[in-house]
């Protein structure tokens, strides 16, 4: 049952994330997207930009934002290019990588463009 926690405790987070996006306009374009890279947690469209976003939920921010290592990172900036070439999209689309870190309590907060641009 431990891991089925963690699966409703991830979808939540996700939702969270998902909403603030929403707030500002965002449109969801995909969640949960596997690759031969890895998954990537949300993608949305804000503006012109297509961004990528890792969601960590730990017990504080702290924590979620240290989960999110090098290795990863790499691998969601080559998940992100896969699923840009798949969807159709050139080069030059303006993109970004957030993360949004959930706390133990359920709130969100992101950070933009938490590990470059491509």
């Amino acid at each position: 049952m431990r891991g089925s926690g963690r699966y409703h405790s991830g979808l939540a987070a996700e939702d969270a994330a998902a909403r603030l996006y929403q707030a500002e306009g965002g449109q969801e374009l995909a969640r949960r997207v596997r690759t031969p890279a890895g998954e990537i947690d949300l993608i949305v469209r804000l503006g012109e930009d297509i961004v990528f976003v890792e969601v960590k939920a730990r017990r504080s921010h702290g924590a979620a934002a240290a989960a999110v290592s090098a290795r990863q990172q790499e691998r969601i900036v080559t998940a992100a290019q896969i699923w840009l070439d798949r969807a159709g999209h050139s080069s030059l689309t303006p993109c970004r990588f957030d993360v949004v870190t959930v706390d133990a309590v359920g709130e969100a907060r992101r950070i933009e463009n938490a590990f470059g641009t491509m």
